[in-house]
């Protein structure tokens, strides 16, 4: 596999006048990776993905897709690049099998064994218009056109928007299959259980800046955890409140719940002093992360 990367952003920069909608981005993606982007609606998502396709010039910066520079070498650069854009749409007459056959002969591209085989995964019927789909049926035939070419980079805005579980769920194993194939994924999400199940890396877009980049483990494991007790008699929440890495301590009658970073041993040993009755607790998952992180960056920030 490739050692260059598949695509690479650095120091990009874009403002619509005052409005800055991405600063001093920087981003490597691997071939082989499906990476994530996340962000709050307005963060820069989609801005990134537009500069990648050169449908949008940055105000500063330069970015690469598989070594060709995405603005200078743009139309040999989408010989190989697969797209599904936010708001993906075609004349409602149209059928989903004349939409493939109309992109692969715009690509010079003939076999829609790929296209066709996704969309027999999806369950989608070709032969409906377009007018007559579903929100989650148009996003498949989005996808399949996106990857009607066998591309080599696959930029995808909102891929599993209206989609069931099911469709999440072949949308997770193509994406799987393509990635340990060679081939490379960068796509923006709000199903941030999907995106925990499918990426190897995220990164998080505030503001236009990415603040964070990692595994999902990275920012899993740098949330809050929560904790909560309950107790034979009333416990004083100050015996928690106090305690390192706890950041709230909220009572209830006879229950104390809180949340907390690091280790839970100290809290299990003063909960162990005034002999706790139940104690439950759990991990968190992707989106608590995602909300304890945005949150926390726009408290620091006021």
């Amino acid at each position: 596999m490739s050692t260059t990367p598949a695509i690479e952003i650095a120091g990009l920069a874009k403002s619509y006048g005052r409005r800055r909608a991405l600063s001093e981005v920087d981003l490597r993606v691997r071939p082989g990776e499906v990476f994530a982007l996340l962000g709050p609606n307005g963060a820069g998502k989609t801005t990134t993905l537009r500069v990648l396709v050169d449908l949008v010039r940055p105000s500063a910066g330069r970015a690469w897709l598989l070594g060709m520079d995405a603005h200078l070498d743009s139309v040999a650069i989408r010989e190989r690049l697969g797209y599904l854009p936010s708001g993906f749409a075609v004349y409602p007459e149209m059928t989903g099998r004349r939409v493939l056959e109309l992109c692969a002969e715009l690509r010079d591209h003939h076999d829609l064994g790929t296209a066709h085989d996704l969309a027999r995964r999806l369950e989608l019927d070709l032969d409906r218009p377009w007018g007559e789909l579903s929100r989650g049926n148009r996003q498949k035939l989005g996808l399949a056109q996106a990857f009607l070419h066998d591309p080599d980079v696959v930029l995808l805005d909102e891929p599993s928007a209206g989609f069931d579980p099911l469709a999440q769920r072949v949308l997770h194993d193509w994406l799987r299959a393509y990635a340990a194939r060679g081939g490379a994924v960068l796509l923006s999400s709000h199903a941030l259980s999907e995106v925990e199940r499918t990426a190897d890396r995220v990164g998080v877009l505030l503001d236009g800046r990415l603040e964070m980049c990692g595994t999902v483990a990275d920012l899993t494991g740098a949330a809050l955890r929560e904790v909560q007790f309950t107790f034979a008699t009333p416990v004083p929440t100050a015996v928690f409140a106090n305690l390192p890495g706890v950041r709230e301590a909220v009572g209830a009658g006879t229950s104390v719940r809180c949340r907390f970073t690091g280790p839970v041993g100290a809290l299990l040993r003063v909960a162990a002093d005034h002999d706790p009755v139940t104690v439950t607790g759990g991990e968190p998952d992707l989106g608590d992360a995602f909300v304890d992180y945005v949150e926390g960056h726009r408290n620091r920030a006021r």
